[in-house]
């Protein structure tokens, strides 16, 4: 080995062993690693920082914006709504949630679908009764498995793709990973479906985790022209519970109404009086398109700029709203702010919330304009909660929040424009509609991954460059002499998955692609075969809670133990090799 392998194995071997030891972020461990490697002279300055501006960066950075408008516009919330039934059993909501998750993951990061269907498992396991450990951890393994099949759908394809461009000349291409990637995801999803599930331990201590969220009374109004005029209230009961929020009764012309409500034909204007946490209150105010209780404030709100946010406050003993209401201290004209709900704990709120005398402890929802959170709980002299990334739901904006992404997905698989072109303009387009506010822009953004790619991509390249990766190719082609292809193929994706389950799959990506391309050229093949190898191993995490950041969402909410994982995902693992090495042979023929 020359003296550049060696310092470059060296820095590969101390980013592995810091990975695996969790005291220090990945982030900055690999950027570290990719400074040293600039000072010992292995890594060009003037390629330091070209990982920072390569495609698999850039695109990693947009999917997670173009995820988040998907959220924020109501386009993902229309699908779930619709679908998910607390009062189906167990195995057909593990079913159902996987396929749900399965599909968003191709079109989405996997981490931003577990993200959005997290909270919504987790109320499903609460109204049902049961822990949210038995379904959390099938829901991650699918979300996993679904990025497997398109481009966009995990940050391994994406940079598999962009090495081929470099060493090959083309990328691939959007959908080029579906054939293997489907029929892995299909197979996969199949086992965690009908057995995986069955494998989990249970622990009677582990169940309903889910946080101790705030219920909170709120009114929602039914506005001027809206499909709900001439309907009854008790016909809404069903929407209310998919939204897992309480319908108590019905304000009108300034009187409330209770029990004789439920047959009441609605008018424009009345207020449907309701108990729900922020998040479910959002999710039925979307579903049924209804309006906040100061609607004409809200409109003026979302007139004013870049929109609006939600924000918990605590209304404390030197509070000016303690012993008095919203509208007697004029928190809509005087701060701009709409309350929209109140919890008050084992007390019952009689009178219109914004007429509503406040007390000592209640907690409040308030409607607010960005970026004044501060100035109005500085106002109100009121405690302000942990945020808990609430947003209001921009439900108008649907329909062109999809239609701007299928274009783009569209326009890139046909070859049309180039992937990363296309999803930079959707993400502009995103912003110029207001489905993501341009104060948001940046926060999507998972600012540490981002450095990790930028890091470990020059350091790669280095490798590559001192021939390191056709040592390790020539000591895997070594060991698999005079072995068939599909066992050549099998030891590549055994050796990526072992160190994707302990390592980052971004990191290991990187180090096994380029591995996978020697092996071919070695045996003087296509290197397609292996770099899809690559990319399903790469992906597969299964063994651990670090392997992969959907497993590590969830180890908490589950209530898992580090070795819980490996029960259900060492079969899945064995499933997965099993239908990916035959796939790769038919679709991608050596």
């Amino acid at each position: 080995m020359t003296q550049d392998q060696i310092i470059l194995f060296a820095l590969f071997g101390g980013v592995f062993a810091l990975l695996l030891w969790g005291r220090f972020r990945y982030d900055i461990v690999a950027f570290s690693a990719l400074m040293l490697g600039v000072v010992l002279g292995v890594v060009d300055s003037g390629d330091a920082f070209s990982g920072f501006g390569h495609p698999a960066t850039l695109v990693v950075a947009l999917v997670l914006v173009v995820s988040a408008g998907l959220v924020r516009s109501g386009a993902v919330l229309l699908i779930t709504r619709t679908l998910v039934d607390a009062s189906r059993s167990l195995g057909a909501h593990i079913t159902l949630m996987g396929a749900v998750g399965g599909i968003l993951s191709a079109f989405m990061n996997n981490v931003a679908a577990l993200a959005l269907l997290m909270p919504v498992d987790i109320q499903t396991a609460r109204k049902a009764g049961r822990s949210p450990g038995v379904s959390l951890m099938p829901l991650s393994f699918a979300t996993i498995l679904g990025g497997m099949v398109t481009l966009i759908g995990t940050p391994p394809n994406i940079i598999i793709a962009s090495i081929r461009e470099q060493s090959l000349g083309e990328p691939f291409r959007m959908f080029d990973f579906a054939p293997v990637g489907g029929i892995a995801a299909i197979a996969g999803l199949a086992f965690v479906a009908l057995v995986g599930w069955r494998l989990i331990p249970t622990r009677e201590d582990a169940t309903l985790r889910a946080e101790d969220v705030s219920q909170y009374i709120a009114e929602l109004v039914v506005p001027e022209g809206s499909k709900l005029i001439g309907t009854r209230l008790y016909e809404h009961e069903d929407a209310a519970e998919k939204s897992d929020v309480a319908i108590l009764g019905l304000m009108r012309d300034g009187t409330r109404r209770y029990g004789r409500a439920r047959n009441t034909a609605l008018r424009a204007g009345d207020a449907l009086v309701l108990e729900a946490a922020p998040d479910a209150l959002d999710e039925f105010r979307t579903t049924l398109d209804l309006a906040v209780a100061d609607a004409t404030r809200e409109e003026r709100l979302r007139a004013d700029g870049e929109g609006v946010e939600v924000i918990e406050v605590v209304v404390t003993a030197e509070s000016r709203l303690h012993g008095r209401s919203a509208q007697s201290v004029g928190l809509a004209w005087r701060q701009r702010t709409v309350l929209l709900g109140i919890s008050r704990r084992g007390r019952r709120i009689t009178s219109q919330l914004r007429k509503t005398e406040l007390r000592t402890g209640d907690i409040l929802l308030l409607l607010v304009p960005r970026d004044t959170a501060q100035d109005v709980t500085d106002w109100l002299g009121v405690l302000p909660l942990a945020d808990r990334g609430l947003a209001v739901t921009e439900n108008s904006k649907i329909w062109l929040a999809i239609g701007l992404f299928a274009g783009a997905v569209t326009a890139a698989s046909l070859g049309l424009i180039y992937l990363p072109i296309a999803l930079g303009i959707v993400v502009i387009a995103y912003v110029l509609a207001k489905i993501v506010p341009l104060s948001e822009l940046y926060t999507h953004i998972e600012w540490p991954v981002v450095v990790l790619l930028g890091s470990m991509i020059p350091l790669g390249a280095a490798l590559e460059k001192s021939g390191g990766t056709e040592l390790i190719a020539g000591a895997l082609v070594g060991l698999t002499e005079g072995m068939p292809a599909w066992a050549v193929l099998t030891v590549l994706m055994v050796v990526t998955m072992t160190l994707s389950d302990v390592l980052n799959n971004t990191a290991t990506t990187i180090v096994a692609a380029p591995v996978g391309i020697q092996m071919a050229n070695t045996l003087d093949v296509n290197p397609d075969p292996f770099l899809m190898a690559v990319a399903i191993a790469a992906s597969s995490a299964f063994l651990t809670p670090i392997g992969h950041k959907n497993n590590t969402l969830i180890l908490g909410p589950g209530g898992y133990g580090f070795g819980d994982y490996w029960r259900m995902g060492l079969p899945l693992e064995i499933i997965v090799i099993a239908v990916s090495i035959p796939s790769i042979l038919v679709f991608w023929p050596l």
